[in-house]
C-alpha cells in the first residue's frame, strides 16, 4: 500500500514538472527577454551592470540635476538683483517732474566781490545773503555770511522793512555769521577790530565779555579761507574759531551788539546787509 503511495506522488510530481516546464515554454517571448545593453556598451557575461557602476550613475546624474537647479536659481537671482539696481538708478536719475517735486537747487553762494563760496545751509539753518568786508576803502578783509531759521523769519518777513531791520537787531531770532578770510591776517588784529567793534555798542555793559571772546581765539594767525563762525540764540553766542575750537559767551548784552555790527545802521558790511534784506524776503 505504502508504495503504491509513493508511485502516486511521484507521477503527480513529474506532471507538474512537465505543467511548469511547458507553461514556460509557452510564455510570450517579450516577458522573458531581459533589456539588452546598447551597442556602444562594453558586452559583459551579464546584461545587467555591476550594483556599485548603477550606484555610481546614479549619484552622477543626481549631481547633475542638483546643479542644474541651483545655476538656475542662481540666473534668476542675478536677473532680479541687475533688473532691481536698473529700477533703482532710473528712479533716481529722473527728472524731478516724474518725481513729483521740484528741483532743490543747494549750490553754493559766491560773494561776488571775492569769489568766495557760501553753502546753503550751515548749522540747521538756511542761507540768505553774503557781502564783503572792505577796510580803507579798497582792502577785501573778509566775506561774511547770515543764516537764518525760515520757520523763527516766516511771520516777520512780510511785515516790511522797517519790521524786518528791528527782527536782524533782534538776537531772539536765531542766525549764524559765517565769516571767512579773503587774505592773511593776524590774530590780535581780528580780534582788534571785531572788540574795536563792539566795545562801543555795549555801552559800558558787561565788558569782561570781550576778554571772554578774545580767549575764545588761539594765538594762531588767520590765513586766506580761514573760517569763523558766531551762532546767536538770545543771549547765548556759540562761537567757533578758526581751528574748529568751540567755545560761548553768555550776555545778552554782547549779542546784542554783535548783531548791531553786522546788522545795524552802521553795520560793517552794507552790502552784507541788504543781501540779508532780500535773501530773508526770500525765504
Amino acid at each position: 500500500m505504502m508504495n503504491s503511495s509513493r508511485l502516486l506522488i511521484s507521477r503527480q510530481s513529474s506532471r507538474c514538472l512537465v505543467s511548469r516546464s511547458s507553461a514556460v515554454a509557452h510564455a510570450p517571448r517579450s516577458k522573458l527577454v531581459v533589456a539588452r545593453p546598447s551597442s556602444s556598451a562594453t558586452t559583459t557575461s551579464s546584461s545587467v551592470q555591476p550594483p556599485a557602476k548603477a550606484a555610481a550613475a546614479a549619484i552622477l546624474l543626481t549631481t547633475a540635476l542638483l546643479h542644474s537647479i541651483i545655476n538656475d536659481g542662481t540666473s534668476k537671482k542675478n536677473n532680479y538683483h541687475h533688473e532691481t539696481a536698473s529700477a533703482a538708478a532710473a528712479w533716481c536719475s529722473a527728472p524731478p517732474r516724474l518725481l513729483g517735486a521740484e528741483p532743490t537747487m543747494l549750490s553754493p553762494a559766491t560773494e561776488p566781490k571775492t569769489g568766495i563760496l557760501f553753502p546753503r545751509l550751515c548749522n540747521g539753518m538756511t542761507f540768505v545773503g553774503c557781502g564783503v568786508r572792505v577796510k580803507y576803502g579798497f582792502v577785501k578783509v573778509y566775506a561774511v555770511g547770515t543764516y537764518m531759521d525760515p520757520l523763527a523769519m516766516s511771520v516777520i518777513k512780510d511785515q516790511g522793512e522797517t519790521q524786518l531791520k528791528k527782527a536782524l537787531l533782534d538776537p531772539n531770532y536765531p542766525r549764524t555769521i559765517r565769516i571767512v578770510m579773503n587774505r592773511d591776517l593776524s590774530i590780535d588784529k581780528y580780534t582788534a577790530a571785531i572788540i574795536e567793534a563792539l566795545e562801543p555798542r555795549m555801552k559800558g555793559q558787561d565788558l569782561n565779555s570781550l576778554d571772554e571772546f578774545k580767549k575764545l581765539n588761539p594765538p594762531v594767525d588767520l590765513i586766506q579761507g580761514a573760517e569763523m563762525e558766531m551762532t546767536i540764540r538770545g543771549d547765548t553766542l556759540l562761537y567757533k574759531n578758526a581751528v574748529g575750537g568751540i567755545g560761548q559767551i553768555k550776555s545778552g548784552v554782547f549779542t546784542s551788539a554783535m548783531c548791531d555790527v553786522f546788522y545795524g545802521e552802521e553795520a560793517v558790511s552794507p552790502t552784507h546787509l541788504q543781501d540779508v534784506l532780500k535773501g530773508v524776503k526770500a525765504l
